[in-house]
This record gives structure tokens, sequence and C-alpha cells, in this order.
């Protein structure tokens, strides 16, 4: 079993990174029918913290240098407070299929970023798969409402996928040097720090949110927000910012079914072709 154990423990935190995170875009759908973007952001990463204290308090992990923890916060404000808070006004109006193929283009920031900064490799395959995920976005963003132009809930969800990737690179050597979980811990707390004025707001709407409503917050809290984020930032360290980046491929499509199946949202035409589109790209890379 040890053998097996390296490879077998980065597979299962990619498989559970997937799942979760593409059952957050439907279920964001339905919590903002009752809650406003940033109060659900709040609460989410509100809760995400009470499980990276309680790790902390345990483990008791030696500081990081000043720097390191710097660039960490700015990790948890950027690629997780920032990430949502677009996220959610971004899927006021863009459907939840839409929005998890926009995000998949978080991959190609990603590998972009991991050129730059991390010195990897970037070919020309990868450049002409850069292309046809930037022609999907297109298509896709065309059929939402608002479409490209700034405002446009569009434009919110390509932001958040930006900040996304911005937080997966600088995490990178991170997780390799003070572990996954010591990582994620002070991200959450980061960006539930940053997010916590509009605390209070988010637990007046749950008070009077429907019970369905409560669940799908506590399930985003719990599940996306922290064992996604301490499943991915174990993977990211294992496998690289790049090569990381390509396993989310599964999350759109897997979002866009399981909207589909829980609430029957419509998938159109446009999605469809254009999620194509940003996937070949995305594999491309």
């Amino acid at each position: 079993s040890k053998s097996i154990q390296p490879s077998l423990l980065p597979s299962l935190a990619v498989a559970a990174t997937v799942t979760v995170w593409a059952i957050a875009f439907p279920a964001i759908k339905l919590a903002l029918l009752e809650m406003h973007p940033l109060p659900l952001a709040s609460v989410r990463y509100a809760m995400a913290t009470c499980f990276a204290v309680a790790w902390l308090l345990w483990k008791r992990p030696a500081l990081m240098p000043t720097a390191d923890l710097l660039t960490c916060v700015a990790c948890g404000v950027l690629g997780a407070a920032g990430y949502s808070v677009l996220l959610n006004m971004g899927q006021v109006t863009v459907s939840a299929g839409a929005a998890s193929f926009l995000i998949k283009t978080e991959s190609i920031w990603m590998a972009f970023l991991a050129v730059v900064m991390l010195k990897e490799v970037f070919n020309i395959w990868a450049w002409a798969g850069t292309l046809i995920c930037f022609a999907g976005i297109g298509l896709i963003a065309s059929a939402q409402p608002g479409g490209i132009a700034l405002g446009g809930g569009a434009v919110f969800v390509l932001a958040a996928a930006i900040c996304s990737a911005i937080g997966f690179v600088l995490q990178r050597k991170l997780v390799q040097n003070y572990g996954a979980l010591h990582v994620a811990s002070i991200m959450l707390i980061s960006a539930a720090v940053t997010l916590s004025p509009w605390l209070p707001t988010a637990i007046s709407e749950m008070q009077i949110a429907s019970a369905t409503t409560v669940s799908w917050v506590v399930f985003l809290g719990v599940f996306p927000t922290a064992v996604g984020q301490i499943c991915w930032s174990y993977a990211l360290g294992h496998f690289g910012a790049a090569r990381a980046g390509n396993f989310l491929y599964l999350v759109a499509p897997l979002a866009m079914l399981l909207a589909w199946l829980i609430y029957g949202e419509a998938v159109s035409v446009f999605t469809i072709a254009g999620g194509i589109l940003v996937l070949s790209g995305v594999i491309l890379v």
C-alpha cells in the first residue's frame, strides 16, 4: 500500500476537488435566489475558517517567514475571497453551466503565469489551444445577459478565473515548503477576515431564508470551500501549476450536467459549442 500511496492520494484529491467544485456552480445559483453575492461569500469562508482554525490549534505549525506569510495571505484575498465574490456576482445573471466553462479559463491564465513566474514550458500547441479557448469564451459570453460588456456577468466570471489562477500559481511553492493544510488554512482565514464586514448581513439573510437555501449555503461552506481548497492545495503541490490546472477540465461538463439534474437548467447551444471549444483548447494547453 505504501508504494501506491504517493500516486493515489493526489489522484483522490483531484477527484474530490472536481466533484465538490462542480456541484458548487448550481449550488451558488440556488443560494443566490435568497442571498446577495458578498454575504454569500462571507458566510462560506466564515464556516470554512472554523476547520482551518481547528487544524492550526491542533497541529501548531511553525510560523512562516513574513514574506511567505504575506504571499499566502494574498492568495487568500485574491484566489479565495476575490474569486468567490466575483463568481457570485457573475452567476446572478450567468447560468451555472456557462459560468463553469468560463471559470475553466483559469487553466489558461495559470499556464501563462506559470511560464512567466515559474519558468514552465509553453509550446506552440499551448498557444494554439489558447486561441481556441478564447474563441469558446466569446461564444459562451455572447449568449449571456450583458455579454462581454463591462459590468456584464460573463466579465465578472472571467475576472474570478483570473483571481483564481493568480492564487493557484502563487501558492504552489508555498504548498511544497509548508504543506497543503497549512497553506489552505491561512488562505481560508485570510479570505474570511477580508469578507467579515458582510458577515452580519449574511446571518440576517440566512435567518429569513428557506431551509433549502440554508442547506446549500452550508454545503458551499464545508465542501467546495474547505474540503475543496485543502484537496486542491495538496494536488497543486504534487502536480505543478500548469499540469494541475488541466485536471479541472472535468468540472465544467459535470457542473452543467448537475445543474440540469438538480433544477432543470436549460443548456444553450452556444454554451455547449463554446464549452467544447474551451475544453478542447485547455486539453491542447
